[in-house]
């Protein structure tokens, strides 16, 4: 590791994570506003639905744009705090990609 900084430090990594959580936090009531306008669309399209329909809908779109939200999230929160720049490329120099 080059430097010392970045998750390493405690002060930047407690900020890093409550930014991320609140992130996530308003994603979240984003989800549920995706979920609400899916069923809604679907209910129009397809009239009356069976409640399990609803509920495995509800799911897979709520936990869809969560796991979307966070993995993109958590790169924003890595490339943010400096802490991708800390990876050291082990074979510089021994393999030449860059044509």
């Amino acid at each position: 590791m080059k430097r010392g900084q970045a998750l390493d430090d405690p002060e930047i990594a407690a900020t890093a994570w409550a930014h991320y959580r609140r992130i996530m936090a308003w994603m979240a009531v984003c989800a549920i506003g995706c979920v609400g306008l899916a069923i809604a669309a679907l209910w129009y399209w397809t009239g009356p639905m069976p409640l399990h329909m609803i509920i495995a809908t509800a799911i897979g779109v709520f936990f869809t744009f969560m796991l979307g939200t966070g993995l993109m999230g958590l790169l924003f929160l890595s490339s943010g705090t400096g802490h991708d720049e800390q990876v050291e490329d082990r074979m510089k120099g021994m393999i030449d990609i860059d044509d």
